[in-house]
């Protein structure tokens, strides 16, 4: 059996996130991921492990009420075991509105995601939404 790419590990996920396939993106995630969330909201900071990072997908699409989504908006770009992929992400949340574009940085090892770095296009906006802890 052949390794996967970075780049066809990064794809699988962003595609298993398109269609709702939660448990299959998260199976690319290697048990001690450290998630990097931007921002001064109640989501910033490091975030480890699978259940660290579901805990916070899962208190953000409890806080969009289930509106939180992140569409692909642009090729993935490879250098060795980083992919970076521009991403468009929205959700609504008490009357409020967030749409806008990022890049989320993955770093990829023997064909797990271990490191997530997201970039957001306008982060006080992306904190004003989200708000503090």
């Amino acid at each position: 059996m052949t390794e996967q790419t970075p780049a066809s590990v990064a794809s699988t996920y962003f595609e298993a996130l398109g269609r709702g396939d939660v448990p299959a993106a998260m199976a690319l995630l290697a048990d001690d991921v450290v998630w990097h969330q931007p921002g001064a909201n109640r989501f910033s900071g490091d975030h480890a492990g699978v259940p660290g990072v579901g805990a916070l997908l899962g208190g953000m699409m409890e806080a969009s009420a289930g509106s939180f989504s992140l569409t692909v908006a642009g090729p993935a770009m490879s250098n060795g075991e980083l992919v970076a992929i521009p991403v468009r992400f929205a959700g609504q949340r008490e009357g409020a509105s967030m749409d806008m574009s990022g890049v989320d940085l993955l770093t990829v090892r023997q064909g797990k995601i271990v490191e997530v770095h997201l970039f957001s296009e306008d982060g006080p906006a992306e904190d004003a939404f989200w708000g503090q802890a």
